[in-house]
């Protein structure tokens, strides 16, 4: 039995992962999917990156012994990253679902410098603030309407703070036991750093024909990839 630590992306809370988490459940694991401050029910917590890092932190330690799987999709594979890297011992494996990877000293918008200054501006324009985007920009990403219309529902703006604050990584992420989800309607090359990581040995690559969001688009499927990484 693992525990899992199920950590969602920009503007959403826990209950992104609901699918997901039942699946793992019904495989006989402990779930414990997080809300990052600032977010969903918690969104009246002021949060920067380093909060979210604290987050997950948190939760492992509340957890008590034993090994986790830590999960981060999207942006949060950046505090989770970080998390995964002060955990010690208790990191069984860091999954990161088509998300971002902490680069020491590097933010969300530096490693984004297409869309560093659309990002900083929407921010700005939102006292400080990154509002979510409409339905129609999740189109082409394997959702149905019904799948589009509970991520809209779900999403609250996402705190500027932990986009704009750099990363600080204690240990190299080269060296922890971790895997990286590419969805493949979201572009088929993993970012540079990913691959990098890749090459070190410790990381495995993993590809689903699918959007973004496939905690939503392909819950069932996703599940079975992270039971592959979790302990037995």
């Amino acid at each position: 039995m693992a525990n899992f630590v199920l950590v969602p992306g920009a503007w959403l809370g826990a209950q992104a992962w609901e699918e997901v988490a039942a699946e793992l459940r019904a495989a006989g694991h402990d779930v414990h999917p997080l809300t990052l401050s600032g977010l969903a029910e918690k969104r009246h917590l002021p949060a920067g990156q380093r909060t979210h890092v604290r987050d997950v932190v948190e939760e492992v330690e509340r957890l008590g012994p034993g090994e986790v799987v830590l999960v981060g999709h999207s942006y949060s594979g950046l505090p989770v990253g970080q998390a995964a890297a002060l955990i010690g011992d208790r990191l069984a494996r860091l999954v990161c679902v088509d998300s971002n990877v902490p680069v020491d000293g590097e933010s969300f918008v530096s490693a984004w410098p297409e869309g560093r200054a659309m990002v900083e501006a929407a921010i700005a324009a939102n006292d400080g603030w990154w509002p979510p985007p409409p339905a129609e920009e999740y189109a082409g990403q394997g959702l149905s309407d019904e799948q589009v219309g509970r991520i809209v529902a779900g999403a609250t703006p996402h705190p500027g703070a932990s986009l704009t604050e750099p990363a600080e990584l204690t240990r190299p992420l080269a060296e922890l036991p971790a895997t990286y989800i590419k969805c493949l309607l979201d572009g088929e090359v993993p970012p540079p750093e990913v691959a990098e990581l890749v090459k070190g040995g410790h990381w495995r690559l993993v590809t689903m024909d699918t959007g973004h969001w496939p905690m939503f688009s392909r819950p069932r499927e996703l599940a079975r990839v992270l039971l592959e990484g979790a302990p037995a």
